[in-house]
């Protein structure tokens, strides 16, 4: 989240602190040479195809003519300008489109992704006279044909995996034969890789995988939602599981009595107290659940959304329904984490899951949402939105008569822009762009993104400034708060953290990040600040901040990106890149904590980084 306004850095100084970083740094640090360089992740994520949105002219594509890659009337782009138009000529003809790439080994995951429009002359029902073929080498990944038309661009998606080590010829081919013209219309081609499916093991944190089913139906203006959801977890832990815990964050907006997150019919465990102002409910399991068992529970589900243009409330028209789909609490070596929820930042703290969520609404609803959606009809005059997400920490959705916009970023992301009433057309798209080229960004820094769209929902009226979830996005106007919560998608979405406890890791990280996107180096980053007294240290939980709300964002956001600019200075541009990068790869998925990163930082340099974490205020 980033708050608005976003405070000042510092409003004074304290000498001897404000010489901090100049007596510690030399004025013009040298990269010093890595001592023991992080372990090399065994998969880098990334996005192997080059211009595949055919902005950047020709290259590296080969083409069979020069009119293959086009901006020529007749047809249009699915993102930008260009596009690749192969055939369509209404003769006997061949065109072909190739591209050689690598796909890095020890990837478990490769997916080809291209947005694809056929439109064709062919009137037959049965017959296919003109195809387009998808290869890579010699292996046929998918046919096409005059069969398969549509009235615009359709996302298709198919797993490579298998050629996970090899540079191989990623081509398409299409023929027409003597009559009838065929078009295949190619654009926004992208082949993503990422690391293992599975977040990095640690046997403390449990319930582990799970996998939430939700089935809701809403009224007629998506404010109102009631259905059904289920979780299947396994018990990590080689302690016996008895119990789980839910957390119903939502409830912080209402009172015990009138809660907007109701949960009821519980099957699959026994129903305990409520607590922590009935945002956590207890489920006891019928048995203990050892270590690598599983257990499903499921309940009837209710959700109410409050007025007001908050994270979880209404803005007229418009629902925003953030932390409002149940999740499980996670057990680590601390015990259950049932800490409160804060008003100041964030206090979610949740394990990568699996999320399949319908959501049947009224026609006159758009509904953005975490992961790739899909629209069909339902009962009459409404819509069911069907979402799927993969290894993400939470659900989020929104509900109304918006305004979309959409696009796809150089690399291959494709990008929705939600706009409440009120936004012009030219802030929506200034913020089109500006998340097109975000999410590039941040990918080239720390890995490719791995969640197929981006939803960005946005009203000047978040009291909040911006707010992030997996694939999906709160956010005014702004070109830095959009940047800053798309970087979100990494520091918390990919690499999590126990949001509570360590709000520096996920917020620091993230303005750090926002910097990198915008070009920004820090420079003059300590030229004003004061602490407060000797416990304020970046590393302070939300325990802390709540009781300082003042000094959240000052240190939290300001402090500890410049304490991240230090010590790029310390390492080096490079290092501290690869650094980053490598760290990423290597909590892909998983839970960074703070002694785990500056033990990571540690091992890129021989400089002895102990008083830097002691004059930076970096405790853990």
């Amino acid at each position: 989240m980033r708050p608005t306004p976003h405070k000042a850095f510092a409003t004074s100084a304290l000498a001897a602190v404000a010489a901090l970083a100049a007596t510690f740094l030399p004025a013009a640090p040298a990269a010093a040479a890595p001592h023991a360089a992080p372990k090399a992740a065994a998969c880098t994520p990334a996005q192997v195809v080059a211009n595949g949105g055919f902005e950047s002219g020709t290259s590296p594509w080969s083409q069979s003519s020069s009119s293959v890659i086009t901006s020529r009337a007749g047809e249009s782009a699915h993102g930008g300008t260009s596009f690749a138009w192969l055939d369509g000529t209404g003769g006997t003809h061949t065109d072909t489109l190739s591209q050689s790439v690598t796909i890095p080994s020890g990837c478990s995951t490769a997916t080809l992704t291209f947005w694809l429009h056929i439109d064709t002359d062919e009137t037959t029902s049965s017959t296919a006279y003109d195809k387009l073929t998808a290869k890579i080498g010699s292996t046929t990944l998918a046919t096409y044909s005059n069969l398969d038309k549509n009235t615009g661009y359709v996302r298709k998606s198919i797993d490579v995996s298998a050629f996970a080590g090899q540079t191989v010829n990623l081509s398409f081919t299409g023929t027409e034969d003597y009559s009838l013209q065929t078009s295949f219309v190619l654009d926004d081609i992208a082949l993503n890789t990422s690391g293992d499916t599975t977040p990095p093991g640690d046997s403390t944190r449990t319930p582990a995988a799970p996998a939430y089913t939700v089935s809701l139906s809403s009224n007629t203006d998506g404010t109102v939602w009631t259905g059904h959801e289920s979780a299947t977890f396994t018990n990590a832990s080689s302690t016996a599981l008895s119990e789980v815990y839910l957390r119903l964050w939502d409830n912080y907006h209402g009172t015990c009595s009138a809660m907007p997150i109701a949960v009821s019919n519980l099957t699959g465990g026994t129903a305990g107290s409520l607590s922590v102002g009935c945002t956590a409910l207890q489920i006891a399991l019928p048995s203990p659940l050892a270590q690598g068992q599983s257990a499903t529970i499921g309940f009837d589900l209710g959700i109410t959304v409050p007025d007001g243009a908050d994270r979880f409330g209404h803005d007229g028209a418009f629902s925003f329904v953030g932390n409002a789909l149940p999740v499980l609490a996670v057990k680590d070596g601390a015990g259950w984490h049932l800490d409160p929820y804060t008003n100041n930042g964030e206090s979610f703290y949740s394990l990568a899951a699996d999320f399949n969520v319908t959501l049947d609404h009224p026609d006159s609803l758009l509904i953005p949402a975490t992961g790739t959606s899909t629209d069909t009809p339902g009962s009459s005059g409404r819509t069911v939105t069907t979402a799927t997400a993969s290894k993400v920490r939470d659900f989020a959705w929104a509900a109304g008569p918006f305004n979309k916009i959409s696009g796809t970023s150089a690399a291959g992301v494709a990008v929705n822009v939600y706009s409440v009433s009120g936004i012009s057309s030219s802030d929506a798209q200034s913020m089109l762009s500006t998340a097109k080229t975000a999410v590039d960004a941040h990918a080239a820094s720390f890995g490719a993104y791995p969640y197929g769209e981006l939803d960005a929902v946005i009203d000047n009226n978040y009291w909040f400034g911006g707010m992030e979830y997996p694939g999906f996005v709160l956010d005014l106007v702004s070109t830095t708060a959009l940047t800053h919560e798309i970087g979100h998608q990494w520091w918390y979405g990919i690499v999590g953290d126990d949001e509570y406890n360590s709000p520096w890791l996920d917020e620091a990280f993230t303005d750090y990040a926002t910097d990198l996107a915008l070009n920004k180096t820090g420079t003059n980053c300590w030229n004003s600040v004061s602490w407060a007294s000797s416990a304020e240290k970046i590393t302070n939980s939300m325990a802390y901040w709540d009781a300082n709300s003042s000094r959240y964002s000052t240190v939290v956001y300001g402090y500890g990106k410049c304490a991240l600019h230090d010590l790029r200075r310390v390492l080096g541009d490079s290092v501290m890149a690869k650094l980053l990068k490598d760290y990423a790869s290597s909590h892909w998925y998983g839970v960074s904590t703070t002694a785990e990163f500056k033990a990571a930082a540690q091992a890129a340099t021989t400089t002895d980084l102990t008083s830097f974490w002691t004059q930076h205020r970096i405790d853990g």
